[in-house]
């Protein structure tokens, strides 16, 4: 790999030499007025401010048909005072009464549109998206990285208002100054993109024009001139919160921890705060997040840690300037960061160890003491994320026979993140890095198991070229962590790398060691604008690469190398008004130079001219190596696997819009089979009511489901058994806008999950040519089924060798929450809040829907939690 990696170095270093960095397409230019008398946001658009003729119009079609005039004009003009900057939008409408209306949350922008864009920093990567649709419903976003990551929780303070005229309708915005982050300069422009959507017609439209295969969006602004006298303004919010919640749920008798209810008050504070004109201080203390969505339901059966997103705003808000991303693409690859939110504030590590009798009393998750970020972006184009957070020493309280004790199950934590970047040459060329500390107290806390410091560090270099249509990245980085003994043997042994395997020849368990370090690093290059697209994509990350402490990743001792292509279609053909073609292919090996797979993948994605969208996807691996299969064991060759996929969706324009697709997997020699139904309709009986019901049905059949490791004569017996497992769950969301400022949202998901196992087997020759070979199934004589659990008589001497617990499961679960969310004053928010949660487990492996969902709601009480969140916005500036 490294050779292939110094040809492409090569290769794009002499492309760099001759990288142009002038943008040969003259920018369009607005002039801002100065006004005197503030215009009252209302849509009216009558005050004095909008009577003069400075109104600014052209805009060019995008979507669908590209450099087109669009099919109704629109014009917008903008003023500003020493506070606010104004703006004023008329979208004219041959047929108002086709203006599509509809009421949803903040951020979730739908119906008719506008927006404007502006890069106040004019570095040409950074726009702040302010817009309104013609119900009156704002959405605002950070779009970084030229357009390429986008940021839909950033929350500035703004007022909008949008109103229907007989010839159209009309928008207003106020943005304060506070809420940009700009710099004064008597010789600057901004950079500015407005947009409109017809939703009737799925026409998008922009001023300036901006090409449908363009490799960026903010690049190619135009310019606002005539604030160059503008005095930036810092900000400077407060805002306390309080929370008064109450928990019920099904008493246990004997348990002092478990009465049935707990009442719960809990107060902290907000800020925000602009150190400079360019950079934001947020702080948190003793942070509540009761009214976030809960995670959805699952039952994890592999190795692997689950990745679940972000919810909370505190973290999500500017995460696009923190982030170190060290994966490929989408999916588990495309995860890996040394960055991963969920870790602050995480369930804790330890659990107490109990004796007969004793009850405890065991949180959930880890208190968030308090936290400080600090982002921005300078006048020199240094853009900076800092974050600061301590989470508190957890102790779960122990009751036995009215004596009470406690004990740590989660140490004092500090976790910290720095990340820099610095563009050149008009954004064209980009130079950043990235550190990331985690520093626990294990003094006297019994947690030798865990990592008493973590250390990440890494370097990153994007270079586009060619007015940006190509690009070329590449990043590097490494971790240490230190721990006991106990804790640096058990990250050796984890499933991420699992240097006990006994025919690793290339890594080595030391359970003397108190430190642990490796390496990782990344590369992209190719061509991404036009229609034709292409690149090469390659990562690698040492066996002792450990990030997992504030960071994500789920497998290293891997080298990955892929190559690929992609053409789209953007303008209107036949059937199509789009459609796009991907395919590529990949190869995987090992540090120890083993192929652990050779594949290949393709999709295609269409949108329709009656607004259906439709695709299908697929792919194959071959000469498959798994050093994780046997979980610790040796390497096993895997018989070639496939995939394929399908999905369609109706006009979503429409009241009633249906969705649906299917995947299939699975493995050649019946190993193994999988496939999974999803469908969903939306429904909209009101344009201010919003339904939507998603049903999800997978099967799957496997041979090969690791249950456990059992040890005969000093030697290892890999245990596996055939699953039929089946999974039902249903999504539920219903979203009322009272007003723009006023809605109740409703999330609710049954779950159902089931696993029967028979047919057990032990791996006998784990690499032998026939797959026949590799395996023994149990006979009827060698495996019998106790109370409680199979013996196995492996040598059928009439003695049971060893034994495994009966892994069948049924797993019931129930997860809801109602908000109410009303913004009573700019800033200032107020929540009602009602969660419940239920939950049955039975170990039978029994798929039976209506006795699940009966054992689900009468079984056990429910968990329910009433909670009231107020937060009060003193803005001091």
């Amino acid at each position: 790999m490294m050779k292939n990696l110094t040809l492409v170095l090569i290769f794009f270093a002499g492309l760099l030499i001759n990288a142009t960095s002038q943008d040969l397409t003259e920018k369009k230019y607005y002039e801002a007025i100065r006004i005197e008398k503030a215009p009252s946001i209302d849509g009216n658009l009558d005050d004095e401010a909008w009577l003069s003729n400075n109104w600014e119009g052209g805009l060019i079609q995008h979507e669908p048909y590209e450099n087109r005039s669009p099919s109704q004009p629109t014009e917008f003009k903008i003023c500003f005072d020493d506070i606010n900057l104004y703006i004023a939008i008329k979208a004219h409408d041959s047929a108002p009464d086709s203006i599509t209306n509809r009421m949803s949350r903040r951020d979730n922008g739908d119906g008719d549109m506008i927006f404007i864009l502006l890069d106040s920093y004019h570095d040409l990567r950074t726009g702040f998206v302010f817009g309104v649709s013609s119900a009156g419903i704002r959405f605002d976003m950070i779009m970084a990285n030229d357009g390429q990551n986008e940021d839909s929780t950033w929350d500035p303070i703004w007022q909008a208002k949008a109103r229907v005229h007989d010839w159209g309708w009309a928008a207003e915005m106020k943005i304060p100054f506070t809420q940009l982050r700009f710099q004064k300069n008597t010789n600057e422009v901004w950079g500015m993109i407005v947009g409109r959507q017809i939703f009737r017609h799925g026409e998008m439209s922009f001023w300036p024009a901006i090409p449908r295969d363009a490799p960026g969006i903010i690049h190619m602004a135009g310019e606002l001139g005539g604030l160059e006298e503008v005095e930036p303004r810092k900000q400077f919010d407060i805002m306390p919160y309080g929370v008064a919640a109450y928990k019920t749920y099904e008493a246990e008798e004997g348990n002092p921890f478990m009465t049935g209810r707990d009442p719960r008050f809990k107060a902290g504070l907000d800020a925000k705060i602009g150190v400079t004109n360019n950079l934001t201080l947020d702080l948190t203390l003793l942070p509540d997040f009761g009214q976030v969505e809960a995670d959805p339901s699952e039952v994890n059966l592999t190795a692997f840690e689950t990745f679940f997103e972000e919810k909370r705003p505190f973290f999500i808000e500017g995460s696009s300037i923190t982030s170190f991303n060290v994966g490929l693409g989408d999916g588990d690859v495309g995860n890996d960061n040394l960055f991963y939110s969920r870790r602050i504030g995480r369930r804790p590590h330890g659990y107490p160890s109990l004796g007969d009798n004793e009850y405890a009393d065991v949180p959930t998750f880890t208190n968030i003491l308090g936290a400080a970020k600090l982002t921005g972006k300078t006048k020199n184009g240094v853009s900076v994320g800092f974050i600061e957070s301590v989470t508190a020493e957890v102790k779960a309280d122990i009751d036995s026979a009215g004596e009470r004790s406690s004990e740590i199950i989660e140490p004092l934590t500090n976790y910290s993140l720095a990340r820099v970047q610095k563009d050149f040459n008009k954004g064209n060329t980009i130079i950043g890095g990235a550190a990331t500390s985690t520093i626990r107290r294990l003094d006297d806390t019994g947690l030798d198991n865990l990592h008493k410091n973590a250390t990440t560090a890494g370097l990153d270099f994007t270079q586009y070229f060619k007015e940006r249509n190509y690009m070329f990245s590449t990043s590097i980085y490494m971790s240490n962590v230190e721990g006991t003994t106990e804790a640096i043997t058990r990250t050796q042994m984890s499933s991420a790398r699992y240097y006990q395997r006994p025919d690793a020849d290339y890594v080595e368990l030391d359970e003397d060691r108190t430190s642990l370090s490796g390496l990782g690093g990344k590369i992209q290059a190719g061509k991404i604008g036009g229609k034709w697209n292409f690149l090469y994509m390659g990562n690698f990350k040492s066996p002792g690469l450990e990030i997992n402490d504030m960071g994500y990743q789920r497998e290293v001792d891997q080298m990955l190398n892929v190559l690929w292509t992609g053409y789209n279609f953007t303008e209107p053909f036949s059937i199509f008004r789009s459609l796009n073609l991907n395919n590529d292919a990949y190869i995987v090996n090992d540090y120890g130079g083993n192929i652990q797979s050779i594949g290949y993948e393709f999709n295609v994605n269409a949108r329709f001219k009656n607004f259906w969208d439709g695709g299908f996807g697929g792919g194959f691996g071959i000469l498959n190596r798994s050093n994780n299969f046997l979980r610790g064991g040796p390497t096993m060759y895997l018989p070639n696997n496939w995939r394929y996929n399908i999905y369609f969706s109706t006009d979503d324009r429409k009241k009633v819009s249906f969705f649906g697709g299917s995947f299939m997997n699975g493995r050649v020699e019946n190993m193994s089979f999988g496939i999974n139904y999803s469908l969903g309709i939306t429904i909209r009986p009101l344009n201010t009511l919003r339904i939507s019901i998603s049903p999800a049905y997978s099967v799957r059949t496997d041979e090969f489901q690791y249950i456990s490791r059992q040890s005969m004569n000093d030697d290892d017996r890999y245990i596996f058994g055939k699953i039929d497992q089946k999974v039902l769950s249903t999504s539920i969301r219903i979203n009322y806008n009272i007003t723009p400022d006023l809605t109740i949202q409703y999330w609710g998901q049954p779950f159902i999950a089931t696993g029967a196992y028979n047919n057990f087997k032990m791996i006998t020759d784990p690499v032998a040519d026939d797959f026949s070979d590799r395996y023994h199934v149990y006979t009827e004589d060698q495996i019998t089924r106790e109370d409680g659990y199979y013996g196995i008589d492996e040598d059928t001497d009439g003695t049971y060798d060893y034994g495994i617990g009966i892994p069948d499961f049924s797993v019931d679960e129930w997860k809801s929450n109602l908000v109410v969310r009303w913004e009573f004053l700019p800033g200032s928010t107020a929540y009602l809040v009602w969660s419940q949660a239920r939950d049955f487990y039975q170990p039978t492996g029994k798929f039976e829907v209506w006795d699940n969902i009966h054992h689900l709601f009468t079984e056990k009480i429910a968990n329910n939690v009433f909670l009231l969140k107020l937060s009060y916005r003193f803005g001091l500036r």
